[in-house]
């Protein structure tokens, strides 16, 4: 007998009576399989999509195990409380993990999971909060829950399907809202990142509807299933050590105030300068300063490519400290900000923080109109294709952590080597990774030595090269 959780007399009776129900449905699909196939087929395009191959993932409610044995785990354990599914799931995918045992009380489990994942589960629970608690102690602080449940609107049409034996009988299930979710992700100590509407059409010919109609008002709404995905609540990390990488071409004249302004930050604040190929004493300017500030940890580069991205990426490949943080070298975003992203990112409340240059009244020159409006513009692009608020794309000044930049980089092939700013690979990668990202507000300020290396027009169609791409790399899949 497994192990089952304290419940009083409604409790169990709800538990058993659901038990013998999903045997019984288990029996059933080893000859019929319904409508529901396109559902299920659906569901797994879009955790491949969610999920990268090679993670440690614990499934809740795995029925026979296919979903879980889709997504190519490096370890993966999957747990449900119908010895009927549980034995065809050991059967199907002996290379995966199997226990019969109640999302109420994991307790027999142990070990740390990267995705911990509950497809259709929670609809069907007694305690959604307390199944909830139960998976905490199985999180790393990069761990993330993805949930998809069923939308009330549906309700009817799967309750006809049911009653013509087109789709897998259920009992009464929770029907609960996104914000019912969010609520009872907080209160078990989970924080959601994203949400997203999906199944437009759970049935043949559903391609368009599923990937594009959906997407869309008012179809959105119209969905079948709600996706969450969540992080554990977090916690402050102790005293991280800090990366400042500084892309200069052309900035000679503010390579001084650099070293002079930098805060010290974390147990230790590196700087990082790669040149790009200067027409003035950029470089020779920063090594004399090197030489100046003995107990400021320095190193120089020389860029071998072009473009801000590719300095980025250089100085990033070579950075030894915790925390990353680009400093744009016009000094536009003052260093004395940069503590104030430094406490947003070590305190957990955000994994990507992303300077925000649209809040606060401007200097005078410090933006032009157009490039005010076009900002305004790709920010809610933006906002809309990652399904988390992005403010401002443009502005230099990231920071986030450097296992996740590693991964980052690692998975760079997916979106395409063409962003010569460096910005959107950053902020889409982090999307991918379903990283939390954070806005931050800064006071913009403007330019005092030389000119910006931007050109508007041709760099502007080239950010919206990259929509395009980005819509079918992240939002239409």
């Amino acid at each position: 007998m497994f192990p089952t959780p304290s419940f009083d007399e409604s409790g169990k009776l709800y538990q058993q009576t659901r038990i013998a129900h999903w045997d019984h449905v288990a029996q059933k699909r080893d000859s019929w399989s319904g409508m529901g196939r396109w559902y299920h087929k659906r569901l797994n395009e879009i955790y491949k999509f969610l999920v990268s191959p090679n993670r440690r993932i614990l499934e809740i409610g795995c029925g026979t195990g296919d979903l879980l044995a889709s997504l190519q785990p490096s370890h993966g354990v999957g747990i449900d409380f119908s010895s009927e599914m549980i034995a065809r799931a050991k059967q199907s995918h002996p290379n995966l993990e199997f226990h019969q045992l109640d999302a109420h009380d994991l307790s027999a489990l142990a070990g740390e999971f990267d995705i911990i994942l509950l497809s259709d589960t929670i609809n069907d629970l007694w305690d959604v909060q307390r199944a909830l608690e139960q998976i905490r102690k199985f999180c790393a602080p990069h761990t993330r829950i993805i949930l998809n449940f069923y939308s009330h609107l549906w309700q009817l049409p799967l309750t006809i399907a049911q009653s013509f034996n087109l789709a897998a009988p259920l009992l009464n299930q929770n029907w609960l809202t996104p914000e019912d979710v969010n609520n009872l992700l907080r209160l078990a100590g989970f924080e959601s990142i994203r949400a997203a509407n999906e199944i437009l059409w759970p049935l043949p010919l559903g391609g368009f509807a599923n990937r594009y109609l959906v997407r869309l008002w008012p179809f959105r709404d119209l969905a079948l299933s709600n996706f969450i995905i969540a992080r554990p609540a977090p916690q402050p990390a102790e005293n991280p050590s800090v990366s400042v990488v500084v892309a200069a071409r052309n900035e000679e004249g503010n390579i001084k105030s650099i070293f002079e302004r930098l805060p010290q930050m974390g147990s230790k604040t590196e700087l990082i300068f790669v040149e790009g190929h200067s027409r003035d004493k950029t470089y020779e300017t920063i090594e004399k300063e090197i030489a100046l500030h003995p107990r400021t940890p320095s190193l120089l580069f020389r860029q071998p490519g072009i473009g801000k991205a590719d300095a980025i990426r250089l100085g990033f490949e070579k950075a030894s400290g915790d925390i990353l943080m680009i400093l744009d070298a016009d000094l536009t975003v003052p260093p004395e900000d940069l503590p104030r992203f430094y406490e947003a990112i070590a305190a957990g409340k955000g994994e990507f923080i992303n300077g925000v240059r649209l809040v606060y009244p401007m200097e005078k020159e410090a933006m032009r109109t157009l490039n005010f409006i076009g900002n305004k513009f790709f920010s809610m692009a933006f906002s809309w294709l990652l399904g988390q608020p992005i403010k401002d794309t443009l502005c230099g000044t990231k920071v986030l952590w450097r296992k996740d930049y590693e991964e980052i980089a690692a998975n760079r092939s997916y979106f395409g080597d063409f962003d010569p700013f460096g910005d959107f690979d950053l902020i889409f990668g982090a999307a991918k990774l379903n990283l939390k990202i954070v806005d931050l507000p800064i006071r913009y300020r403007e330019r005092t030595y030389g000119t910006t290396n931007i050109s508007r027009w041709k760099h502007g169609m080239l950010l919206f090269r990259m929509i395009a791409f980005a819509a079918r790399r992240i939002k239409f899949v």
